[in-house]
């Protein structure tokens, strides 16, 4: 692995500790996201690999160097903060030969790299002017290659596109993970956004309270939850109480599901996402429409069970309306069971 983190723990003052305990491994090229709501540790771990933070107790490790003890130049790690922290006297290019200038890169391998990370973020034409004068987009994409120029062995980004409107995160999003692609730069990246560390991340580490829930692709967090926080934090589900009496069956409300894995026999949780429900299914679960919502290519709709309210995602041409009775089929293996 390119990155470790071995049993992080920091703690300010006497609360509860900000990281506790945290270990991850990222492969050299790879990017993870670190996905979980405010205050749950994920810019202090990020702070910690970059040494802006002393870790109280735990190792930090890349390309097989512990970097646990070093200042934050010697590291060779690259940062992009939430603000951009661009110096607004300084040009685009003066922003991106800063991090080479207090290294003691020579003037000319200086002026070589600026002039290479400009163009790899598309900004060679705009290198003479200040921050005031770019767009937000264009200032994110500035912090970026101020990063990039150092050649870091490791590139963190403090939600990085946070500043920006709906329609260019999209875009810059992708200019990213293109860029990261090429380089070949192992990424870690802060985000509280669901479908941007879905979308951006070859790894998803979900925290809460200082510590990590599960870490896996976006397709194992999305689709195998291992902790109820994850099955209830990312995506949507509807969550129910029952009781698994047997293995492989839960009962809700008086009413028995299959379920493609249960824990003990005992009282139990339940989660279960929107894509997996069908509606009008033959032999299904009479419910009754409460709500649609049109979201594009599919609707989310809610039906009243005999033991609760369901969500379903189904195709926006599917003419089922509020009022209407509809047999709802869940299949057992989209059913995920904690105990309670």
């Amino acid at each position: 692995m390119h990155l470790l983190l071995e049993r992080l723990s920091k703690r300010f003052g006497r609360n509860p500790p900000a990281v506790d305990r945290l270990s991850l491994a990222v492969p050299r090229g790879a990017i993870l996201a670190l996905l979980g709501p405010s205050g749950c540790g994920k810019t202090t771990t990020l702070r910690l690999i970059a040494g802006l933070e002393r870790a109280d107790e735990g190792r930090v490790r890349v390309g097989g160097r512990d970097l646990t003890d070093l200042p934050p130049e010697r590291r060779n790690i690259g940062v992009v903060f939430q603000s951009y922290a661009l110096f607004p006297h300084l040009s685009a290019a003066g922003n991106v030969a800063f991090g080479l200038e207090a290294r003691g890169v020579p003037r000319g391998e200086r002026s070589r790299r600026v002039a290479e990370a400009l163009a790899m973020v598309g900004l060679a034409d705009l290198a003479q002017r200040k921050p005031r004068q770019l767009s937000g987009g264009q200032q994110q994409r500035v912090a970026l290659a101020r990063a990039l120029a150092i050649r870091p062995e490791v590139l963190l980004l403090d939600e990085p596109l946070s500043a920006l409107d709906a329609q260019l995160r999209d875009g810059v999003r992708e200019e990213i993970r293109a860029l990261q692609r090429r380089l070949g730069t192992t990424a870690v990246f802060v985000t509280h956004d669901q479908a941007e560390a879905l979308a951006l991340a070859d790894l998803v580490a979900v925290m809460n309270e200082g510590r990590v829930e599960q870490c896996g692709t976006p397709e194992e967090i999305f689709e195998t939850p291992a902790t109820p926080f994850v099955a209830g934090f990312v995506g949507r589900s509807s969550r129910f109480i029952g009781v698994v009496e047997a293995p492989g069956q839960v009962r809700i409300g008086g009413i028995a599901l299959a379920a493609a894995a249960t824990p003990p026999p005992g009282p139990a949780q339940v989660f279960i996402r929107p894509h997996h429900v069908r509606l009008d299914a033959e032999g299904g679960l009479p419910g009754r429409v409460v709500t649609r919502a049109y979201e594009g290519a599919t609707a989310l709709v809610q039906v009243d069970l005999p033991f609760g309210p369901l969500l379903a995602a189904v195709p926006a041409g599917l003419p089922v309306r509020p009022g209407d009775v509809v047999g709802v089929a869940i299949s057992p293996e989209a059913l995920r069971v904690f105990p309670a």
